[in-house]
Parts: C-alpha cells; sequence; structure tokens
C-alpha cells in the first residue's frame, strides 16, 4: 500500500537526487488501463504540491495508451523539472516508450523493457470483432499488407493494386486508413522532437525512429537494456545495486497491489470487490488510483445452472491520503470521503 511506500520513495529520490513520481498503469488479464487523457489533471495536482524543481523522475510501468497524453505528460514534467528522468522498473511500451524518449535518461534494470511505438488505432469506425469490441488497426499492419502485395507477391498492376486497396477497404473504413497515415507520420515527428533531450546526432535519431516505428518488425518486440544503450543510442543509465533494490521493492510492493500476474475472475468472487487499475504517487501528492468497484451476484436460473451478475457500482478514479491501519480512507472526485473497513467484504 501507499504507506508502506512512502520511505521507499523517500530513499530513490536522495539516491537520484531528484522529486519522484509513480505512474502505474495494471495490465493485470481481465482489469487492465492504459495510458488515457484523465490522468493528466491529477499529474497537474501532484506536480503543484511538488513544484518547480532542478530533476523530477518518473517510475513508470506501462503496456501503453494515448500517445497525445504520453506526450503531454512530458511536456507538464519538463515545465516543472529542468531535468528529466524516467524509471524503468520493468516494462514501458508502446506509449510508455515514448514517454522514454522524452527524458534526459532512462534508467533500467536488468529486466527492464522498451517497445515499438508504433500507433494502433481505436476509433469508432474501426472494425468490430465477434463479442463487439473494437478490433485495433495498426499502422504498421497496414503498411506490411500492402507492401506484401507489392514486394513478396510481385503484384506491379496498378488495376490489381487497386483492386487489393478496395479489399482492404471492406474490412477498414477509409477514414480509418487516412488516420493511420496521418498517425504515423504525427508519431514520426514527435519522437524526432523528443529524441532531442537525450540524443544530439541526426543520424541516430533517424535511425532509433525507423527501428521504433518498422523496423522492428512487430509491436510486440521488446527491446532490453543493452539493446537500447548499445544499439540504439539511446541514453540508459545503469542503477546501482542499491538503486535497483529499491526500485524492485517498490515494483514489486506494487505488484501485490494490482495483481499484475494474477486474472481478475468474476467465478472466483462472491460479494463486493475493488480492482485498482492505476496508480499515481507523491510523497507530497498522495496516491491517486483508478478503481473499479463491484458486487458479483449470484444465482441459480430455473434449470438449475449458476448465473454470476457483475454489478459495476463506482469507475473512477480515487485519492488515498490514509496512514490509518485501521481504515482506509478515500476521496473521490468531488472530494467526498468514504471509509472502507479492511475486512473480508471487500475482495481483490
Amino acid at each position: 500500500m501507499f504507506k508502506d511506500r512512502i520511505d521507499l520513495y523517500k530513499n530513490l529520490e536522495r539516491e537520484f537526487n531528484s522529486k519522484l513520481i509513480v505512474y502505474i498503469t495494471s495490465d493485470r488479464p481481465n482489469m487492465s488501463a492504459q495510458i488515457a487523457p484523465d490522468v493528466i489533471d491529477f499529474f497537474i495536482d501532484h506536480l503543484d504540491t511538488i513544484g518547480t524543481c532542478e530533476k523530477i523522475s518518473l517510475f513508470l510501468y506501462t503496456r501503453g495508451g494515448d500517445t497525445s497524453t504520453a506526450r503531454n505528460i512530458i511536456n507538464l514534467l519538463r515545465m516543472y523539472g529542468d531535468k528529466l528522468q524516467v524509471i524503468v522498473p520493468h516494462k514501458a511500451h508502446s506509449a510508455g516508450t515514448i514517454i522514454g524518449l522524452g527524458a534526459n535518461e532512462i534508467v533500467m534494470t536488468k529486466q527492464a523493457t522498451l517497445g515499438p511505438i508504433d500507433p494502433s488505432l481505436h476509433t469508432a469506425l474501426n472494425p468490430r470483432v465477434i463479442d463487439g469490441s473494437i478490433y485495433p488497426v495498426s499502422v504498421e499492419a497496414v503498411k506490411g499488407y500492402l507492401e506484401f502485395a507489392k514486394n513478396e507477391l510481385s503484384i506491379n498492376s496498378e488495376t490489381t493494386l487497386g483492386q487489393i486497396f478496395e479489399k482492404l477497404t471492406d474490412f477498414v473504413h477509409p477514414l480509418v486508413l487516412g488516420e493511420v497515415y496521418r498517425s504515423r507520420a504525427q508519431i514520426q515527428m514527435m519522437a524526432e522532437k523528443l529524441l532531442q533531450n537525450q540524443v544530439t546526432d541526426e543520424e541516430k535519431i533517424k535511425k532509433i525512429i525507423a527501428f521504433l516505428c518498422s523496423e522492428s518488425g512487430s509491436h510486440d518486440y521488446t527491446i532490453n537494456r543493452r539493446e537500447a544503450r548499445e544499439e540504439l543510442g539511446l541514453n540508459i543509465v545503469k542503477p546501482t545495486m542499491e538503486q535497483y533494490n529499491i526500485i524492485k521493492r517498490i515494483y514489486d510492493d506494487i505488484n501485490e497491489e494490482l495483481m499484475f500476474n494474477k486474472p481478475f475472475q468474476m467465478v472466483c468472487i462472491n460479494g463486493s470487490y475493488v480492482a485498482r487499475r492505476c496508480l499515481l504517487e507523491s510523497i507530497s501528492g498522495g496516491s491517486h488510483y483508478f478503481s473499479t468497484e463491484g458486487v458479483v451476484v449470484r444465482g441459480t436460473m430455473s434449470d438449475g445452472r449458476v448465473a454470476i451478475q457483475n454489478q459495476i457500482r463506482y469507475e473512477g478514479w480515487r485519492h488515498d491520503i490514509s496512514s490509518v491501519d485501521s481504515e482506509v480512507i478515500v476521496y473521490n472526485n468531488d472530494g467526498v470521503g468514504v471509509e472502507y473497513e479492511r475486512s473480508e467484504e471487500y475482495q481483490t
């Protein structure tokens, strides 16, 4: 819990001689989260409590999310700190990597990984899968489809290529394809501007962008510390053993709270539950967390089968400033306090 991590946060600030902000988006199966615009106001709250300073360290764990929000986060952090350091304990993929590119340096542990930054679009016009959810359209997947026809199948006929493109539009809306092209150009321009904070060589910048945007081959490709430093040329810092131990203890405590590796399964819950999906924390600003709270109700159908219904009672950000062992006091967005006793009623 937050109160158990405060001393670790203080130790890490001393180690890096900086002010620390921790931002986590969970990748817990069935209860994950992504970098999203709704976090910006809470970043501002934390930065206002910290004030302007020489150096800010962002402790970051995420599988990605909205690229515009990632850039907004970088711009905010740079308005408050002269130097920006991103600490990656494990994963900082996609939009998380974009945040890393905007830092002066990236601290990576042995297990830390970055990833490609080719965006995937999620719009109302995207294709739908069987369950009705949106199917993401990868910028590089569209490009790969067309290049496969031209380069691998050696199709040069304009008529045939037109038919292939028309087939693509049967599955992907033309406006989405237009957005694909725009997003690809935008992400490359964004990366070029951000990289100037840690790489000055123009050829290196072009090489990094080319690899992260297309040459990595897959959006799931992971980049470890050695590859990021030696092959890409990013400004990667290896933590000391003391720094690593603190980073690992913080990550392990957050992992225990958000349960990254334990799927959320309604069949295992009977009654009320609370699942935390995002964390934004600092010593002076307390803990903001995105919470999904509900009740799982079980009943028996006429044919004897068990029916399970998930009734979500609240979904949004809360603010925890409690350090009292007997209770947890949380505040919702309009400042109204709600108390949850530590009991078996609320399951995680």
